[in-house]
């Protein structure tokens, strides 16, 4: 009989076991659990992302109630007591690099398509409150910093770190690998001269915020060719310089570009971009708000405010694990051609995890042989017994 997977299988079938156990070996993933591997690990916190679990009894339930599943899974029966004792011990690195490994080919399947580089940049608080007391606060939030570099064409997320809530954005930042000739759009915590400057050498572009404090002499006026844009109205198109001493740090040419929403606030943007017109410029920085709504999804839909684990190691691996199981669901959507929203696709995923169905056709139940006739031929002789 032909096997077939079921969704939860199919849905981790990128994650290749091979690469997978070159990771653990680099990372010494299993040097303090001989028994509990980190594939097991992995895949069980996956599992309770997709399921909705955020407790680790239910996750033990869960996870040995359909054991029947685990030997195509290359897994076992889990207890709730080794699962704590992994969150505290295991290297965070064996999950960020299987994120990385899977984005990569989320990130092959979107290349080619004909579009300019554009990568937004901005982290969004994890509050933890007094469940950890030692959490770090900024003022506003004590609890943690997840730092995202996001591509808005492909819907393609990429972890750059997690940090201390106190943490400064331009700190992490200024980190990123810059691609020649992209576009990267960030809010007024990136701001980071000599950051700006490699932007600037690599013959990319930036688009962000300047602070309130930033001194800026304006050096020319620009004539305005267009000033309507959609939700907003240009003002001004004016070429800057700084005015403090800061200025030999910032050697580049920069625009300063003043808009209006059309709910009256007025804002100024600051860019190295001497080639798009000034509507586009502040289209840019309007669809900045993607990354908001894609932290929003990632807030409702996955398992980051409730978590399996108090300790710093147990909260980042299960964050991890939530954008593994993203990029999985993204990368399953993209190659079988799924026609459901990733919202509905989801909740479908949720509702079937283990069910032997196609992912293309997730919503349809699976075929089932039908059962011969009972009928009997009239001719057929009958034997009746007293």
């Amino acid at each position: 009989m032909r096997y077939s997977p079921t969704i939860f299988s199919a849905l981790v079938e990128p994650l290749d076991r091979r690469r997978f156990d070159a990771i653990v070996a680099r990372r010494d993933g299993d040097a303090y659990d001989k028994s509990f591997f980190s594939w097991n690990h992995l895949l069980a916190l996956i599992y309770a992302q997709l399921s909705d679990l955020d407790s680790l009894r239910a996750l033990e339930a869960g996870w040995n109630a359909n054991s029947q599943h685990h030997y195509h899974l290359g897994c076992g029966a889990l207890a709730s007591s080794t699962l704590a004792d992994a969150n505290k011990r295991r290297p965070v690195a064996v999950f960020l690099d299987a994120f990385d490994l899977v984005a990569g080919q989320l990130d092959r399947q979107c290349r080619n398509d004909g579009r300019a580089f554009l990568r937004l940049i901005d982290s969004t608080p994890i509050p933890l409150g007094k469940i950890c007391r030692w959490a770090k606060s900024n003022g506003r939030i004590r609890g943690m910093k997840v730092h995202v570099v996001y591509d808005p064409h492909h819907d393609l997320p990429r972890v750059l770190d997690i940090t201390d809530a106190n943490v400064n954005d331009a700190q992490v930042g200024r980190t990123i690998a810059i691609i020649p000739d992209a576009t990267y759009v960030f809010d007024k915590g990136y701001v980071h001269y000599r950051w700006w400057a490699a932007i600037h050498e690599a013959q990319s572009v930036f688009v962000t915020r300047p602070k309130e404090n930033m001194g800026l002499r304006v050096l020319a006026i620009q004539p305005l060719a267009e000033i309507q844009g959609d939700g907003f109205v240009v003002l001004a198109d004016e070429d800057v310089a700084l005015s403090s001493r800061g200025d030999s740090k910032l050697p580049i040419p920069l625009r300063r570009i003043r808009i209006q929403r059309d709910n009256g606030k007025a804002l100024s943007l600051l860019t190295n971009d001497r080639k798009r017109a000034a509507v586009e410029i502040g289209a840019l920085y309007k669809g900045r708000w993607q990354i908001e709504l894609l932290f929003r999804w990632m807030k409702q839909h996955l398992k980051i405010r409730k978590f399996l684990g108090a300790n710093e190691n147990a909260i980042k691996l299960q964050i991890y694990a939530a954008m593994i199981a993203y990029a999985l669901l993204r990368l399953a959507a993209k190659t079988k051609k799924v026609a459901h929203s990733i919202l509905r696709f989801t909740d479908l995923v949720r509702k079937f995890l283990f069910e032997r169905r196609k992912l293309a056709a997730i919503e349809k139940p699976p075929a089932v042989h039908p059962r011969k006739s009972d009928r009997t031929s009239p001719n057929q002789m009958s034997f009746c017994y007293a």
